[in-house]
This record gives structure tokens, sequence and C-alpha cells, in this order.
């Protein structure tokens, strides 16, 4: 069964769970298309924690193969873009561990009570546009703008709002990644959501769509790594 599947067209409407299937025998084409429909999701997710383009690639790519790896215990019954966000996120917050305790920085955890921001960042969020530099309508700015402010929500809302806002990820969903309660989940999504907006106002309603843009370079290149990485390992 998995040969005649092997020679099977892979098309944007292959389910996932055939794919998974594919690529758990070895099938690359298989999981180079995994990765193409679930890329922009997870290095958003790796980027709203690690608050690095390169870092956020570098941990994506770990993650994959991690991911390639583990497709064997895949259960049927769970939606593989969960899966794999969990992988992800896991991967990303053990560097910022590793981060932090290299630079003997407090560590924060994700699911630490968090009530309001420090003061400072409350100031930033909520300064008048006016006294910024000259605005401008463009919405390559805007999108700048929000994306700025996003990496200065404290991490426990950084990351809830990004998979919940940005990704539009359920509640339920959000609440399994990172293993925190679903009210919890919907009070840091509230909060964010209220910090940015005393910031950008209605801006941000127009710009979700295209905060941290994931163009085709970063996708073909965090494939290609992938791929190449996996070739390398399975080298006679």
């Amino acid at each position: 069964m998995h040969q005649q599947l092997h020679h099977l067209p892979i098309t944007g409407d292959t389910p996932d769970i055939e794919l998974v299937g594919r690529a758990a025998v070895g099938d690359a084409a298989a999981f180079e298309a995994i990765m193409r429909r679930h890329n922009r999701q997870l290095f958003r997710t790796a980027r709203a924690i690690l608050k690095s383009d390169e870092e956020a690639e570098d941990a994506l790519q770990d993650a994959y193969l991690r991911a390639w790896d583990a497709l064997a215990g895949f259960r049927a019954d769970a939606r593989l873009s969960t899966w794999l966000v969990r992988i992800v996120a896991n991967e990303a917050l053990g560097r910022l561990r590793r981060r932090n305790m290299l630079s003997g920085a407090d560590v924060i955890p994700l699911d630490a009570a968090m009530t309001s921001p420090d003061h400072h960042i409350q100031d930033a969020l909520t300064e008048d546009g006016e006294h910024g530099p000259e605005r401008i309508a463009m919405r390559a700015e805007l999108r700048r703008l929000l994306e700025a402010r996003i990496d200065l929500l404290p991490d426990a809302f950084r990351t809830v709002f990004m998979l919940r806002g940005v990704e539009e990820m359920s509640v339920e969903e959000v609440a399994e990644v990172l293993q925190i309660p679903e009210a919890t989940v919907r009070t840091r999504f509230f909060r964010a959501r209220s910090l940015l907006r005393e910031g950008l106002a209605s801006a941000i309603d127009v710009t979700l769509a295209d905060a941290f843009a994931f163009d085709g370079a970063r996708c073909d290149r965090i494939v290609a790594g992938v791929l190449a990485r996996r070739r390398a390992q399975h080298a006679p």
C-alpha cells in the first residue's frame, strides 16, 4: 500500500493524513508538501516566542526534523497542524530557556500569572502616534509598527496572541498546544488585544493578515534546509 501511495501525484488537495503516511516511510516529496502547507503558521509560532527571524528559521528546521522522525506516532484523530505547532513551540521555548540561562536573564514561565506588563512596556504600547515619526498611511509601515508592538507584549500574552489572533487557532487548540487552561487563553488574548489597541487603535484589524510576512524565499530556504539535513543524516 505504501508503495502504491508513493507513486500517486501530490496536489494541494492531498489530505494531511495521506502525506503523513507517505512521509513516515521516507517519501521526501510528501514531507516537503507538509512543510509548504504549514510553513507560515509554524514560522510565526517560533517567531512569536523567539522574536528573531533567524532563530525562528533555525528552530523550525530542527522541529521539522524531529517531527519527521516522530511521524509514525502521529494519531490520525488529531489535527496535524496542532501537533506540529506543539513540536515547534517546544523547540522554540527550549531555545529561549537556554538563551536566558546563558545570558543570566530571568526566565518567566510561559504559564506564569501575568496580570499587567512592566510600566515601560505599558508606556511604549500606549504612546500617542501623533508624537512619533511622521504618520505614514502605507500598509507596510503599519505592519512594521504592529510587529514591533507585538514584540513588546509580555511573553505569555505575545504567544497566545500570535496563535489565537494572527493564526486564528481556536481557544481549545491554543490551550492544548501551550498546555494551559482555556480560560487563561481567553484572558491573555483579551489583555494582549487591549494593549495593542491602545497603541494602534483600529489599524490592528487592517494589518493582522500581513504581520510577520512569510515570503516565498523564506519558505524555499526552510524547505531546502530541512531536506538537505535529512539527506545528510541518512547518508550511507
